[in-house]
């Protein structure tokens, strides 16, 4: 029998997994279930000897129904293998959650009353935990959180310039994308030991983007704060935002709470600075000086909070890309690092995103822990 993990990364309509083997972490199948909740719903997968498939989904495929189709899958072509566990990313662990831990019904709970400082993610995240609960009995869940990476930021760092108050109910920064900033931390430990110990400002560019500050393979400091909606702006979110407009919002304009969230979270950004799309692909192609706007801006804040970043760690040696944009849009990338020339010669870095191979590697650590 060879030992397996079964890792899920659950997006608000998309489930991809990986299934790794415990020894030496080879990857044995791979997938991505998208569109779930939508007319069309897919999922193409694959194995490590070349065999793919195309697999269609029933229309408003939930997520219990998409990870069915993933075992199902899995159950064809298993060649003599022993699921361990399924692992599941977590976007928010709060203060408590700073390692990987196997998933109790106390567990549980304590990460669904977290959901309100991660709406867009934690429920989707749950929700995958719910559906392997049900389908794969007894095999445990193990969450990896995307907080944990910087859960070791100094006071000046994590603290909200509030009243002692209000910071001792949870108001505080956090910081996310760390499964992915811990990916890119490992890669230059290996591949660019020099920089590794060095200064660096990585950028988790997509439809969700941060910048953190890493020196010596440590998170210093970093651009989303106590929830995902801080920082720079993102696909569909605000990014930072003068908290006197969010009172505007309420008090002069009149809208409710859930108003106010639709519009931070969901029509901002990249599509509300555009007015046509939260891609960028599809802004780099378009002539509407729209999207040359939305561009322009973007790339102003990211090399702006980069500056930020840099000033944490008093200076920069390399800057590292990662994520959807991060990897592939060439001209934002340069636009970026034209706009930090003023900082001195520094390396620039392409790194591809990874967050799977971290959360089997924690998987493997809290089995071997229970064990």
């Amino acid at each position: 029998m060879i030992d397996t993990v079964l890792v899920l990364n659950a997006g608000s309509s998309s489930l991809k997994f990986q299934v790794f083997r415990v020894g030496d972490l080879d990857v044995l199948a791979r997938g991505k279930a998208v569109r779930l909740g939508e007319p069309e719903p897919a999922m193409d997968a694959s194995l490590a000897d070349g065999t793919r498939e195309r697999i269609a989904l029933p229309p408003a495929c939930d997520h219990d129904t998409a990870l069915a189709a993933v075992l199902a899958f899995v159950d064809r072509h298993d060649d003599a293998w022993r699921m361990k566990a399924v692992v599941h990313r977590i976007v928010h662990g709060g203060e408590r959650f700073v390692d990987a831990v196997v998933v109790t019904p106390e567990v549980f709970a304590a990460l669904e009353a977290l959901s309100p400082l991660a709406p867009l993610h934690q429920p989707h995240n749950l929700a995958a935990v719910t559906a392997a609960r049900r389908l794969m009995g007894d095999v445990p869940n193990i969450a990896c959180f995307d907080t944990a990476f910087h859960a070791r930021h100094d006071a000046l760092t994590h603290n909200f310039a509030l009243g002692q108050d209000l910071r001792d109910r949870g108001i505080r920064r956090y910081g996310f994308h760390g499964l992915s900033y811990q990916w890119l931390e490992m890669v230059l430990a290996e591949q660019h030991p020099h920089l590794h110990a060095g200064r660096v400002v990585a950028a988790h560019l997509g439809n969700g983007a941060s910048l953190c500050a890493i020196q010596g393979g440590r998170s210093i400091d970093t651009t989303m704060g106590m929830t995902t909606l801080d920082g720079l702006p993102m696909g569909t979110r605000c990014g930072a935002l003068d908290a006197g407009a969010v009172l505007y919002m309420f008090q002069s304009l009149g809208m409710n709470a859930q108003e106010v969230s639709d519009a931070l979270y969901e029509r901002s950004g990249l599509l509300g600075l555009s007015g046509l799309s939260n891609d960028v692909e599809t802004l780099l192609k378009s002539d509407d000086p729209r999207a040359r706007f939305a561009l322009d801006y973007f790339a102003l804040k990211v090399a702006q909070f980069a500056a930020f970043m840099a000033a944490a760690i008093g200076g920069i040696d390399a800057l590292v890309f990662t994520g959807g944009i991060g990897e592939h849009a060439a001209p934002v990338r340069d636009a970026i690092v034209e706009r930090l020339r003023f900082l001195g010669a520094f390396e620039v870095i392409v790194i591809k995103a990874n967050e799977e191979r971290v959360m089997a590697l924690q998987a493997r650590a809290c089995l071997a822990g229970e064990g």
